[in-house]
């Protein structure tokens, strides 16, 4: 795979896609369940290993290769968000853990038997403010002892494996705010009701996502990635990779909806003429496509900064806005296009049109990535 090229990549992808048709992800959408079929087919495949390296038995590939995949799953009309987890928390174990960690688990998550597909970052009252997180993890011998709560923590019933983010340092200790917060890696299957405590939450979109809530669970102290008080650095990776690869699996959304309304608008035939001879009906889907074109650019300019390790923070972030507002608005678009049927869940247009929306919010807010270049780019003062 290491010398596939992204059409062949694509092509592969595509393939694979094929064998999951509409009403696979319809009948998941209406029973709210995950597509475990799938997310396994793609671990055989070997596509979510695509980024650990050949040594530790993956594909060896980079963040290009990885935003490939996501972004086809969702042009096909699948959901990457049942699995893209593992795609960007790998990314923190890969440049910051221990080699007795990466020894210890990446050859178990190439092969399927192990699952990295949660990350506990966010609180209920701190949200995006990362560096006040109230939980925390304290040292006692030979193990950390964690009490706290997370919030928006996705995939916990289909993952083995959990990035947690906790403090080590109390805020008031410590020289910038962004220190004394560390990183370790939960083995969930020991976690689980013996100090974690997990709570579904319903949401609008087929989205498996919850509330877990930290009560004296003891976590090894050699599953601490890194330096103790480092975190917020090395979480960065795995954020600037997960905002790049939303960026990509938007850009899949937009296609596929552009490509729908285009269909339908040559196909619906309204007094005698197909709907897309109108301007009306033309004009907004070439707009769209030309915005999800641009936000592609700006997405292979982060995933080539990510690869080539260099800072890409603002770039990951401007990826992801202008390919989250490409792919919403051409998903309305779509659904105007379409009329009443947009509305019919067998056209798919109402199931990915609530799924898009989702990236207007998380994985962070428009508003956040605004700020962030307004200060950290052209030099703004800071506005929160």
């Amino acid at each position: 795979m290491l010398e596939r090229s992204f059409e062949e990549i694509r092509e592969s992808v595509r393939a694979l896609c094929r064998r999951f048709e509409p009403a696979y992800w319809q009948k998941l959408d209406c029973e709210n369940a995950y597509p475990e079929e799938f997310v396994r087919t793609l671990t055989e495949a070997g596509w979510l290993a695509a980024s650990i390296p050949q040594e530790y038995g993956g594909a060896g590939l980079g963040l290009s290769e990885a935003s490939v995949i996501l972004e086809e799953i969702n042009r096909c009309g699948g959901n990457s968000g049942a699995c893209h987890g593992q795609m960007y928390n790998m990314e923190t174990l890969l440049r910051h853990g221990s080699e007795a960690q990466k020894r210890g688990y990446l050859p178990k998550i190439a092969s399927g038997e192990l699952r990295l597909q949660s990350m506990a970052v966010t609180e209920p009252t701190t949200g995006t403010d990362t560096t006040k997180l109230k939980t925390v993890a304290v040292r006692q011998g030979d193990r950390y002892v964690v009490n706290g709560q997370k919030v928006w923590v996705s995939r916990l019933q289909h993952s083995d494996l959990m990035i947690l983010l906790a403090r080590t340092t109390p805020l008031s200790q410590v020289e910038r705010k962004s220190d004394g917060l560390s990183i370790f890696i939960v083995d969930l299957r020991a976690a689980i009701g013996r100090g974690l405590t997990v709570r579904p939450i319903r949401n609008m979109v087929n989205h498996e996502t919850n509330e877990v809530f930290f009560e004296n669970l003891e976590i090894p102290a050699e599953d601490l990635i890194g330096e103790e008080g480092k975190g917020f650095k090395y979480i960065l990776d795995g954020l600037n990779a997960e905002r790049a690869l939303i960026a990509a699996e938007c850009i899949g959304d937009g296609y596929w909806f552009v490509d729908k309304a285009a269909r339908y608008a040559r196909d619906r035939v309204v007094f005698d003429r197909p709907i897309g001879r109108n301007q009306g009906v033309q004009f907004p889907i070439a707009e769209s496509y030309i915005e999800i074109q641009a936000a592609d650019l700006m997405r292979w300019k982060a995933c080539d900064l990510f690869d080539r390790r260099r800072p890409c923070g603002a770039e990951a972030n401007m990826a992801k806005y202008l390919a989250a507002k490409a792919s919403w608005e051409a998903a309305n678009v779509c659904l105007q296009t379409h009329g009443g049927f947009g509305f019919a869940a067998e056209y798919d247009v109402e199931r990915k049109f609530r799924e898009t929306r989702l990236y207007q919010v998380a994985p962070i807010s428009t508003n956040l990535i605004l700020a962030y270049v307004a200060e950290h780019v052209l030099g703004l003062p800071r506005s929160y």
